[in-house]
């Protein structure tokens, strides 16, 4: 056994079934070793790509994705994606290859200081010397990459480790680190202030992020919601926690936010923040949410409490074991005249929109697709206009809602959804971007072809960066500056390229027929949809 051959076992250990990556000398002794195991190799068409395609399979899985790239140009492109992994606590294993061990630091051919460079966008990142170290290095990777605060762990690999022979192999059972021991279980005491306050709170509600699809504890955050009658608003990340069309939910917060939501948590008196940073995009005066209420915040990160803003009640743990704690206890409360306040505000604070008829309304369109899609289909957002309008009208029924909220990663829809695609077998998986995110990833199409993973694709097309745009509109009075998509492709020919069935979409005048086309059989389409270049999320 060499080090290559020790790292496939090592993945197999902690049963990895999909590599996402893109060879190069450096790591070739891994994907030669690979050869010989029932792991799948998938060929993503740039390295930035396979960390997304990784995150999207993580996300639906509940454990590790794996991405594996080479040195240098390699290393330096997956970047990006474990960055955008890592500001929305998404666990993966970036494997790199690196030059020979004795030949670092004198700037040789495709040699990259990656450890270095990570640094700000890992949880951990190890440079392995002692091909003796491989087991107890993923063994403890892995662990760190899922527990706690989870998020991204780099590993470097000289070639000429991966090449040298194993002593002996032995996988550790447990991992004991003296410096990383996560919190989980919640402090009772601060439990129990947290039910003191329920009881004296009259317009309690929970504020909840993505940490709570994280740690799986959505059922558990529904179960104390209806069992005290508490109203629930989510981040962006935190799309899903709750059925869409749930009585108790609200909607997202943010300056992107249903105006219902983000009234609710203003007025509120008790707010339990679970599984979210209190960053900008959700709450953009942090020390505003503060005022006349109680914040309770829950998180598994401790530095992450009091760190945008400082809560009445902080809880370090993980939602689910914390929930699970909550719904053991017992309170007298009643909260149905502020659920019934919300009601009226949901109803009367509804999003007017003046869609040009000569075009596909986007709001309209999604809420449609929503409808027909399958109860436990995933939906998978890029970044831009499409995220702000898919956020607003997408309905999520029993499925999942994915999208770049930390990093706002344009080009994440298409690779994260061939990972989710793969993560879920038969479920429905839908990306949804714009003109200018689908160019980002397009070269993807090739990846879906011929490891025969069938997305379906939605291109809202309006020939702008539509987000910039729209900045521009309201920030520089319609001085526009580069965001002109002019020169795009025929995606009706780019999709015959690719021997992929294409539909497009003028207006909503035909939308109920052509969706049901693009949804009507498991196989990949892509759907151009026309939308007015002038139109606005708000």
């Amino acid at each position: 056994m060499i080090g290559a051959d020790a790292v496939i076992k090592c993945l197999e250990e902690e049963g990895v079934e999909v590599v996402f990556g893109y060879p190069g000398v450096a790591i070739c002794p891994f994907y030669n070793s690979i050869l010989q195991s029932h792991i799948r190799t998938v060929l993503i068409r740039t390295e930035q790509n396979a960390a997304h395609a990784a995150s999207g399979m993580a996300r639906i899985m509940g454990k590790p994705g794996v991405c594996a790239v080479t040195s240098g140009p390699g290393a330096t492109n997956v970047i990006t994606g474990i960055a955008t992994a890592f500001a929305d606590s998404i666990p993966l294993i970036c494997i790199t290859g690196q030059v020979n061990s004795e030949l670092l630091g004198s700037d040789v051919f495709q040699e990259a200081d990656i450890t270095g460079a990570v640094e700000s966008f890992v949880k951990y990142s190890y440079l392995i010397k002692d091909v003796n170290e491989i087991p107890r290095v993923f063994k403890e990777a892995f662990y760190i990459a899922n527990s706690g605060r989870k998020g991204p762990v780099l590993i470097d690999i000289p070639i000429d480790i991966q090449n040298a022979p194993v002593r002996s192999f032995k996988y550790p059972e447990e991992v004991s680190m003296r410096t990383y021991k996560p919190t989980v279980k919640g402090n009772m005491v601060q439990i129990k202030k947290v039910m003191r306050e329920l009881e004296k709170a009259k317009r309690p509600i929970i504020c909840a992020g993505g940490g709570v699809l994280l740690s799986d504890a959505e059922q558990e955050l529904r179960d104390f919601s209806e069992k005290f009658r508490i109203p629930v608003v989510s981040t962006m990340m935190g799309i899903g926690v709750m059925p869409t069309r749930h009585p108790l939910y609200y909607g997202m917060v943010g300056n992107n936010g249903h105006p219902c939501a983000n009234r609710a948590m203003n007025e509120s008196d008790l707010l339990i923040m679970v599984g979210a940073r209190v960053a900008d995009r959700a709450v953009s005066q942090p020390d505003l949410i503060t005022y006349n209420k109680v914040l309770v915040h829950i998180d598994v990160d401790p530095a992450e409490i009091g760190k945008n803003v400082g809560p009445h009640i902080p809880l370090v743990g993980d939602a689910k074991h914390i929930f699970q704690d909550l719904d053991k206890q017992e309170a007298e409360c009643s909260h149905d005249e502020w659920v019934d306040a919300l009601d009226g505000y949901r109803r009367d604070m509804q999003v007017k929109r003046k869609p040009n008829p000569a075009y596909v309304d986007p709001a309209a369109f999604i809420t449609m697709l929503s409808d027909k899609m399958d109860e436990d289909g995933i939906y998978v957002a890029d970044v831009g206009q499409n995220q702000i309008w898919s956020c607003g009208y997408h309905v999520v029924k029993k499925g999942r809602f994915l999208t770049s909220g930390g990093m706002g990663t344009m080009g994440y829809s298409i690779p994260a959804a061939m990972g989710a695609r793969l993560a879920a077998g038969k479920k429905q998986v839908i990306a949804v971007c714009g003109d200018g995110s689908f160019q980002m990833s397009m070269m993807e199409l090739a990846t879906m072809r011929q490891h025969d993973i069938p997305v379906k694709i939605i291109v809202l097309k309006n020939q702008y960066l539509g987000m910039v745009r729209e900045y521009q509109h309201y920030t520089y009075k319609d001085h526009y500056s580069v965001v002109d998509l002019s020169g795009s492709p025929d995606l009706e020919k780019l999709s015959a390229a690719y021997d992929l069935k294409f539909l497009r979409l003028h207006n909503m005048d035909d939308a109920d027929k052509v969706l049901d086309k693009f949804l009507e059989k498991d196989e990949s389409v892509l759907l151009e949809c026309l939308v007015d270049p002038l139109d606005l999320v708000k």
